[in-house]
């Protein structure tokens, strides 16, 4: 069973990383480019049952900036 959780910036949140990304393209010939946003995903392989409350305790307090940053959290089988 693993467990993922994928971080990205709130919409409200300036991305400067994403405007470097999408910049970026551009120069290499993508010029269909519109908003770029880049986060993160995070892995974890569980051994057992997961805690799902655990789980979304530790993607919103560790794995994550609740100011900046929204989280998703997906257990797939």
């Amino acid at each position: 069973m693993k467990a993922v959780v994928t971080v990205m910036p709130k919409q409200s949140v300036l991305d400067p990383q994403g405007a470097a990304v999408a910049q970026a393209l551009g120069h290499h010939g993508l010029d269909s480019v519109g908003k770029v946003r880049v986060g993160k995903v995070i892995e974890i392989e569980l051994t057992g049952a997961p805690d799902e409350s655990t789980l979304h305790s530790l993607s919103r307090d560790l794995l994550s900036n609740p100011v900046i940053e929204d989280y998703t959290l997906d257990v797939v089988a």
